[in-house]
């Protein structure tokens, strides 16, 4: 077994292995997971760079360390690329994680003890939002808003951002700061409504893009930017770039953010990342990229309609980024989301089980299942495709006692992906 990095290793047969083992897997099995996607092999070249080797404590003008006068070049270029991709005042290229931005940002504009408000986590908050098992529920007085019922006439299918208990919440608690942006809400999210309660009671807003960040940039979904006093997100996910962070923000706010960042929580940025989070804006700045985005939309689109008549339900009944949202009791009342992602990573299609609104069971069982379609759209599938892949999910899960019919989809999950190769051209 091999992969391209051969090449650069050699010596230790072990990682090796391991890397052509992991090779296989993304490339002979369907990566559903909304979180992820398959970066470009320059962003990938530029992560394994020459500039790992560097130290950078500081930013461009203003290091802690000598030699960075390359470095400071890389990054100024990674921040103007994406100030011009967004439309922002300011941009903040060194958070090594979302999770980072966005305590950067609370540790930036906050005192401890402030409220916040943000959607829970059970409805489509993310564990920065203020969950439980976050610091950051610890530093500040997090309270929650949600989303309407579930309603199951398709002209108003409920579990929507709940605006009137946004504005209810905010009257009631007068937050410093709201926190628009989820983890797994498959609707678009305005950013004009939460800027008018904002505004209303007095509050800062952050909007929290993770997921969507790459739509953004497409113009597949609405731009935060023009709304919100700061934006946080990642760029490993839509925006198909290498794992890490980035913060946006309006001048008045630049100096805060860069402190929160170094020296309020990091020490030295991953530059060999921010040269590839670089690459990754040029990338999402050509108009490929938005057509690519269009039809990661679509191609969600169909994905949940597909799977809607194999008989699952649709949280919110469908989607209009690139995620959807399953609650399986409708499927198969005893399937579980933990048992779900087992028996579909059998098949050689990987997901994650995820919690839905109101949902009887706990974290690590649920009632749901999330996909997503920003990965396997980068690879070339599309709508008829995510169809085919709909059928093979329904037929795993209804035969997953039987492990022969279960193994007869992964074989034709890999005669899919093999006319399906994300690198195809790399490995040529």
């Amino acid at each position: 077994m091999s992969s391209p990095f051969d090449v650069f290793i050699t010596g230790d047969d072990e990682v090796l292995d391991l890397l052509a083992q992991e090779w296989a897997r993304q490339t002979s099995t369907l990566q559903l997971i909304a979180s992820e996607n398959f970066a470009s092999p320059a962003v990938m070249a530029a992560t394994g760079s020459v500039l790992t080797n560097k130290y950078s404590e500081g930013y461009p003008g203003r290091r802690y360390y000598g030699g960075n006068q390359v470095v400071d070049e890389i990054e100024d270029l990674a921040r103007r690329r994406l100030i011009g991709l967004f439309g922002a005042d300011h941009a903040n290229v060194q958070p090594h994680s979302g999770a980072n931005a966005n305590v950067a940002v609370y540790q930036a504009l906050l005192e401890p003890g402030d409220t916040v408000l943000a959607m829970r986590l059970d409805q489509g908050g993310h564990l920065t939002h203020g969950s439980p098992a976050s610091m950051t529920s610890k530093a500040w007085n997090f309270v929650s808003y949600g989303v309407t019922p579930r309603n199951d006439d398709p002209a108003a299918p409920g579990e929507m951002i709940d605006f009137d208990n946004v504005r209810d919440m905010a009257l009631t608690h007068r937050p410093r700061m709201i926190v628009a942006g989820a983890t797994a809400y498959a609707r678009r999210i305005d950013p004009a409504p939460f800027r008018e309660i904002a505004d209303e009671v007095g509050a800062l807003l952050m909007f929290d893009s993770a997921h969507v960040a790459g739509l953004i940039a497409g113009g597949s979904h609405p731009n935060p930017v023009p709304y919100a006093d700061v934006v946080t997100f990642t760029t490993h996910k839509t925006l198909r770039g290498p794992r890490g962070g980035a913060i946006l923000c309006r001048s008045d706010h630049a100096k805060a953010i860069d402190m929160a960042v170094f020296p309020g929580q990091q020490g030295g940025p991953l530059e060999h990342a921010i040269a590839a989070k670089a690459v990754a804006f040029r990338e999402a700045a050509q108009a490929s990229f938005s057509t690519y985005t269009r039809q990661v939309v679509a191609n969600a689109s169909a994905f949940g309609d597909a799977l809607a008549r194999e008989g699952f339900r649709l949280v919110s009944g469908g989607s209009e980024n690139h995620m959807v949202l399953l609650d399986l009791r409708d499927f198969d009342a005893d399937l579980t989301g933990k048992v779900a992602q087992e028996v579909l990573d059998r098949a050689g299609i990987t997901t994650n089980r995820n919690t839905i609104p109101d949902d009887p069971r706990s974290a690590f069982i649920t009632s749901g299942l999330r996909v997503g379609t920003a990965a396997e759209t980068t690879a070339g599938l599309r709508e008829d495709e995510f169809a085919t892949v709909a059928s093979l999910m329904a037929r795993a899960l209804r035969e997953r006692e039987d492990a022969a019919k279960v193994e007869r989809v992964r074989e034709e999950v890999a005669e899919l992906c093999a006319l399906f190769d994300p690198y195809a051209s790399f490995t040529k």
